[in-house]
């Protein structure tokens, strides 16, 4: 057991949560329970919390940018976690990821033009192309009996023949989970630097890659990929800091910069840093790696066979009593628990096939029922 309580139950109504005090107004039942990504339900780590507070106390919110603290901070960051070295010079900032990716459409594409995605993929890559009347160009993943790969020849013919001029890259992927190799986004790059096509990488849940799979920010695969890329960044989904409004986007080419300047904070006027936003992301990229490691490891589910049977099997048993019949009883605790366990600690497992491992078992006990 940690020092951190994850169990930990919060109530979040009545504090102008989206995903809750919303939800009626966004067209859902006033009990739902949503399960978002975007959103956790865990505190923030406590570590966080004093350091905001003292900033709070000092009762002046004036007009606020980012200083040598701030860079050095996130350089450090994605130094020793990605084995990437921004320059300060590359980096700007976005009061979020989604307004960034809207920036690059209205900023690098014009209206009519094709812009690439690869659905399934978070709602909003669809909604900044719909939105901003650009042509949403769908080249959809494919879905093996293992795991989601890209359609490379797709994405090369939809490029040559829908004019796309811009590819929204979702990497690590939301939502099939996919963290895409470093061959993988090569062969992407490839296709797009041949092509004059601007790639947008979203590498907002790089930090949540599991132990065994390597997160590769695009622009570290090389020179001429990083010319053709805008990575984009931020601590909100790492460290539950969405409403802090804070994204770092980093934009090695010059004139790809100047652009996104001339139009961001030229014709926006969307410069500058919220004050409680970049105290959140110094505290946080300092003081919570300890817990973002132990809130991974709490994700992770790694806990024993014999820890599940200890939870679980009264549930079972209970559930396998109220079929009389001694033959449903066997067929049920024999397979349903132990296909559960495949969720648990059965290492080399794809997701999909313990997926597909736990309904078999649960078909094969309701055959048994329904025989009775």
């Amino acid at each position: 057991m940690g020092q951190y309580n994850f169990d930990q139950i919060i109530d979040r109504t009545h504090t102008k949560s989206l995903k809750y005090d919303f939800a009626v107004k966004r067209g859902k039942p006033a009990d739902v329970l949503p399960f978002w990504v975007a959103d956790m339900d865990f505190e923030v780590p406590p570590e966080l919390k004093p350091i905001l507070l003292d900033r709070v106390n000092h009762g002046v919110f004036g007009y606020t940018e980012s200083d040598d603290e701030y860079f050095d901070v996130l350089k450090n960051w994605f130094s020793t976690r990605f084995n990437w070295t921004p320059d300060r010079k590359w980096l700007v900032k976005t009061p979020g990821v989604v307004f960034a990716l809207a920036m690059a459409v209205r900023a690098f594409t014009k209206e009519g033009e094709g812009v690439l995605i690869n659905q399934p993929v978070y709602y909003p890559f669809s909604m900044v192309i719909d939105d901003n009347d650009r042509r949403l160009i769908n080249v959809p993943l494919i879905k093996g009996e293992e795991k989601y790969t890209i359609d490379f020849e797709g994405i090369e013919r939809a490029i040559v023949e829908e004019n796309v001029t811009l590819f929204l890259l979702c990497n690590p992927h939301n939502p099939v989970g996919r963290v895409w190799t470093e061959d993988e986004l090569k062969r992407l790059g490839d296709i797009c630097i041949k092509h004059n096509v601007l790639i947008v990488s979203d590498e907002i849940h790089a930090d949540f890659v599991w132990k065994g799979h390597t997160h590769k920010v695009f622009a570290d695969l090389g020179e001429s990929y990083a010319e053709h890329c805008i990575v984009c960044t931020a601590p909100s989904k790492t460290f539950n800091l969405a409403g802090m409004k804070t994204s770092n986007i980093v934009i090695h080419n010059k004139e790809l910069q100047k652009k996104w300047k001339d139009y961001v904070n030229g014709s926006l006027s969307m410069d500058g840093a919220s004050a409680l936003g970049m105290t959140a992301m110094i505290a946080a990229y300092t003081e919570g790696e300890e817990w973002l490691e132990q809130l991974k490891d709490y994700l992770d589910g790694r806990i024993t066979k014999e820890e599940y049977y200890n939870q679980a099997e009264p549930f079972y048993t209970e559930y396998a009593n109220t079929y009389e019949n001694p033959l449903f009883h066997k067929c049920f605790m024999d397979k349903v628990p132990d296909a559960c366990l495949l969720y648990i600690d059965e290492p080399g497992l794809t997701p999909e096939i313990k997926e597909s491992r736990f309904h078999e078992a649960l078909q094969e006990a309701y055959v048994t029922l329904e025989k009775l």
